[in-house]
């Protein structure tokens, strides 16, 4: 298994730095195509007047700011694919309904990995909620580059967040080609439950040894902590490790309009200090 097809979703030109290291050095280790993205959202805007139709003029400046903005990425993601001298294209979307449109859809669901970066703290609450629900509704693994990332770095001590879930089964499996390139790799469970087949001192153990039969050098690792807590353990266990790559399943509670992390996932995402992988 490896990535033959990466998409590459730009969002701001902060990206010059880590992200796209990020991007090129995936490029190059996988030898795959990259496919750079910006997708933009354009809405008509009423005018205050008796009639309130849409203004032509505004609409044309939104048009126009999209376009720009859409203009500046692609030159900045095609300089860098052409100096790194990778297989890539350049595809830019500008529509009514932005990363929820169709055709933005489809270029994610045939890709191989997604690449994006953290969610700006400064973007709004519903343009965060449209990007992630593109991003998690694509049907593929996702890797999230923190914003803080200055260059890209070999993914050598990888940390699985393990609980048993099929997101989380979804989130170690996609990760594969990671796990096999990693120098350690730890299956890291948090207040693991009993069950009627494994007792909770042997949670991880058996995907440990699946994972083993792959040649990947792995440990298994139980923690205990309050539910609240459970997210502070994680990040304690990837700052005392110095994991370079989180792997977890993205966990929603709500499907009706938009989607909703899970408590213990927004807040890793929040806080992010590594690169993460996320698939559910």
């Amino acid at each position: 298994m490896s990535y033959k097809t990466i998409l590459s979703v730009m969002e701001t030109t902060s990206q010059s730095a880590g992200f796209l290291d990020h991007t090129m050095h995936l490029a190059h280790l996988f030898e795959a195509h990259v496919i750079g993205l910006h997708a933009e959202s354009v809405t008509a805007t009423p005018i205050v007047a008796p009639m309130e139709i849409p203004d032509p003029v505004s609409i044309q400046a939104l048009q126009d700011a999209a376009e720009k903005r859409s203009e500046a990425l692609g030159a900045l993601f095609e300089e860098r694919a052409r100096k790194e001298a990778i297989s890539y294209e350049w595809r830019k979307i500008i529509t009514s309904v932005g990363y929820a449109g169709a055709s933005v859809i489809d270029s994610a669901r045939c890709s191989d990995l997604i690449i994006a970066p953290q969610a700006s703290p400064d973007v709004s609450a519903d343009a965060k909620a449209d990007f992630e629900s593109f991003l998690f509704e694509s049907g593929r693994p996702v890797l999230l580059i923190p914003h803080t990332a200055k260059s890209a770095m070999p993914f050598k001590k990888v940390l699985v967040a393990w609980n048993g879930s099929r997101e989380a089964a979804r989130a170690t499996f996609d990760a594969l080609p990671f796990l096999k390139r990693a120098e350690e790799v730890e299956i890291f469970s948090v207040n693991p439950p009993d069950t009627t087949t494994v007792s909770s001192e042997m949670t991880g153990g058996e995907i440990a040894t699946t994972l083993a039969r792959h040649g990947i050098n792995v440990t298994a690792v139980n923690a205990h902590a309050d539910k609240a807590r459970a997210a502070t353990l994680i990040e304690n266990r990837m700052s005392d490790s110095s994991v370079d790559l989180l792997v977890m399943g993205a966990y929603t509670h709500s499907r009706l309009w938009q989607l909703l992390f899970g408590g213990v996932t927004r807040t890793l995402l929040e806080s992010m200090t590594a690169a993460t992988l996320m698939a559910r």
